[in-house]
């Protein structure tokens, strides 16, 4: 990656969201780990006949450093084979013993914060042997399972496996040639939305020429013997046998139309391989994981003599940067981050905020204008910074962070515009007295072309784009009334003033809640005249000689009779307006409701109630029984149904059609009469056998009856009012004897009193 922050940085996304690679992987015991991988090879010289070759096969394969996935394989398992084609045979299989791994080098970028525990590791695994020369190619392959599940360019890549290979030609042979070798891995993270300039060109030893271009990698194996059922060495296992998958592979399966071999990022512009020095360029701009894969084809002479080939893992993902130039600006360069448009209308002396980050990365600052437009710099290394310019005109300016330093730098490109000035203002007119419209007139100016826009707001209540308004405000007060106007340059200016709108209403509007009423009338008054509000005195005269103030007030009218109204309103500013109302209102008389009842205190015993109507004025009656029934006649009877408290309503008419209400409540009061005898003779003769209270006890509660002997023993006792005493001793006992005994009784009756009973009996045998 590039060192230069501030021409390569232009969009970044809020915040680094990847913390490590194996961040997006998944944990499979398929050993979802490979990222990358190639082989090549080197010849070693001929045998002394020359009809053998000696070979050296590098296999290089790339794993994540952080996930939890599958080692290095401990012996790689490398296929050789023979033909060309579609045809090829198996030769023989080499098992490379694992020879230690490497961390692939982060390259350290000053300007990007490097996320934490991120790495990929490299481990090289060797073959060398004679291969006899017989007019056909050799193919050494290592075929081994799995991708990453989160690859986001191709279909299934949790159980997509990977082939590296290379093919040695019989001109490769004949001529002792070495392929081509690729000079770096691919950086381990990019950014998204940077600019990508990453050399994947290789080099060869004999000057060949190299073309290069975008392919789709190999695959081979998958989970078989892992995560799923099947015999690990098929060509659907975890580590395909030679013996069983040789050449030709299939490519990876591509997510269409998104992404194809020669597309396999997106972005905007897509990444591009340039084919003759390997260099890939774009600006991937879409976070994720991306399989890519890369072919190196070897010409001598016009012929294609061999062909290395490179898949690898893109990770794309948001990038913080250390430091980045920003101030606060009008806008931005359409299409260009960094490059800033600050417009001053009026104002040669201009303030330029510093809105750069990370502060605790940034040592120093520097800005830089050519304020006279004669190419001498005006300079400030003030982190907020102030120039003054001649005039109007275009001014052209920066602000470099960290300035020839060895740490990071970045640059903000300011244009100024500095334009002439512009002036609100306005005057207005109106009828002080007489509620209308009120005029607004325009009197801005600018030094530019001509006004452009005009923006009124009358208050908060209404506005308007006309450049000379009028407006009618709905209530009256110290209006506050704002004009932003605007020229051909974009410049703005605002005014606003007060307007001290308080005319009388141009017609009074009155609305009596009735014009006629029942003595004594209450009659509401609600004015509905415009403008008008606390600030006006009101005079309302009511015709009784009575006055009010209020602006929609109450008044009860006492007496019969025709009243005439009149209201008077002054304005807070002295202007005044009023209207007369003959004969507006006419009170009618009301009779006087009344009745009495019989008997007055009607009881469970006596429910019948005679009514009579005490009434004055009246000629019609309606009486409401508590809902339950009615009668029209001047003096009925009602019989209640069950006791409690009712409400009796009687409503009278008057010759005038007038009302009047009275209501009273009627207690019907429920009552328990319980009466004890003063002998018994408890002889089993039919006849006063039982001490037994006798009585209504509808509504009795919590009863209790005792008896006590002479000599102060408790000989019965009940809580039902129905049982009685038989003259034994708990009315199962030995008989008493003939004599004078004491009783109690206790209960609550209906109305919740206690009452309590005490005397004596006498018990006769």
């Amino acid at each position: 990656m590039g060192k230069n922050f501030s021409h390569r940085i232009r969009t970044y996304l809020l915040s680094l969201v990847f913390v490590t690679v194996g961040f997006f992987f998944h944990t499979e015991t398929n050993a979802a780990h490979i990222v990358g991988g190639d082989v090549r090879y080197e010849c070693l010289g001929y045998n002394s006949d020359t009809t053998s070759v000696r070979l050296r096969i590098i296999l290089t394969i790339y794993r994540d450093a952080f996930t939890t996935g599958a080692n290095f394989d401990a012996n790689a398992r490398l296929g050789v084979f023979r033909g060309s084609g579609n045809f090829w045979n198996y030769y023989d299989e080499a098992s490379l013993p694992f020879e230690g791994s490497s961390d692939v080098p982060i390259e350290d970028d000053p300007c990007v914060e490097i996320p934490s525990g991120i790495g990929v590791e490299s481990a090289t695994y060797t073959y060398v042997d004679w291969f006899p020369i017989i007019g056909q190619s050799y193919q050494f392959v290592y075929q081994r399972c799995c991708r990453n599940g989160t690859i986001f360019n191709i279909q299934n890549p949790g159980s997509t496996g990977a082939a590296y290979s290379v093919e040695v030609t019989p001109e490769a042979q004949l001529s002792c040639n070495n392929s081509p070798e690729f000079k770096d891995f691919p950086p381990v993270f990019i950014c998204a939305g940077q600019n990508l300039e990453f050399d994947h060109g290789a080099t060869d030893v004999e000057g060949d020429i190299i073309v290069y271009s975008f392919c789709a990698p190999l695959t081979s194996g998958g989970t078989d013997g892992a995560t799923t059922p099947g015999d690990p060495n098929s060509c659907t296992g975890v580590t395909p046998a030679p013996t069983n998958c040789p050449p030709p592979y299939d490519l990876v399966s591509f997510v269409q139309p998104a992404y194809s071999p020669t597309n396999p990022m997106g972005g905007s512009p897509q990444i591009s391989i340039n084919p003759s020095t390997g260099v890939i360029t774009g600006v991937p701009d879409l976070v994720g994981q991306y399989v890519v894969g890369v072919c190196a084809a070897e010409f001598r002479n016009g012929v294609k003599i061999g062909e290395i080939r490179r898949d690898f893992q893109f990770n794309v993902t948001n990038c913080t940067p250390l430091v980045v130039a920003d101030i606060a600006s009008d806008s931005i360069v359409a299409g260009v981050q960094q490059e800033y448009i600050i417009n001053s209308c009026g104002e040669t002396t201009v303030f330029f905020e510093n809105l750069s980050y990370d502060q605790a990365n940034i040592q120093s600052n520097i800005w830089s204008f050519d304020t006279d437009n004669d190419g001498v710099l005006e300079t400030s290394t003030d982190w907020d910074a102030t120039f003054t310019f001649p005039g109007v005109g275009e001014y052209f300016g920066t602000l470099i962070l960290n300035p020839g330093s060895a740490q990071c730098s970045d640059t903000a490109t300011i244009y100024l515009n500095i334009y002439p000035s512009i002036t609100a203002d306005y005057n207005f007119a109106y009828d002080t007295c007489v509620a209308g419209p009120v005029a607004f007139n325009d009197q801005s100016f600018t030094g530019a072309d001509n006004l452009v826009r005009w923006s009124w707001d009358f208050n908060g209540e209404d506005s308007s784009e006309k450049q000379n308004p009028n407006h009618l405000f709905a209530t009256p007060g110290l209006k506050q009334v704002g004009l932003v106007v605007e020229d051909n340059n974009g410049c703005r200016d605002t005014l606003v003033q007060e307007v001290d709108w308080r005319p009388v209403p141009p017609l009074l509007i009155i609305e009596p809640s009735s014009f006629i009423g029942c003595a004594p009338a209450q009659i509401f008054f609600n004015n509905l005249s415009s403008p008008i509000d606390s600030t006006y005195i009101i005079t309302w005269e009511f015709g009784d000689g009575e006055m009010g103030t209020d602006i929609s007030p109450y008044h009860e009218y006492q007496d019969v009779g025709v009243y005439s109204v009149n209201v008077e309103v002054t304005s807070p500013i002295g202007c005044k307006t009023e209207k007369f109302f003959p004969n507006w209102i006419r009170v009618e008389p009301s009779p006087t409701a009344d009745f009495y009842f019989s008997p007055e205190e009607p009881s469970v015993f006596n429910p019948l109630v005679q009514f009579t109507d005490n009434s004055d004025n009246a000629i019609s009656w309606q009486w409401n029984f508590n809902g339950e029934g009615t009668s029209f006649q001047p003096n009925p009877t009602y019989e209640f149904q069950d006791t409690g408290q009712y409400e009796v309503q009687l409503v009278v008419l008057h010759p005038s059609g007038c009302p009047d209400t009275i209501t009273k409540i009627i207690d019907v009061e429920p009552k328990v009469t319980f009466f004890m005898p003063n002998a018994f003779t408890p002889n089993n003769d039919g006849q006063n056998d039982t001490f037994l209270g006798k009585g209504f006890v509808d509504g009795m509660q919590e009863f209790s009856m005792t008896i006590w002997n002479r000599w102060g023993e408790r000989i019965y006792d009940t809580d039902d009012p129905f049982s009685g005493w038989n003259g034994t001793k708990n009315n199962v006992g030995e008989q008493s004897p003939t004599g004078v005994y004491v009783y109690h009784v206790n209960y609550i009756d209906p109305r919740g009193e206690r009452v309590e009973i005490s005397g004596h009996t006498t018990l006769i045998r």
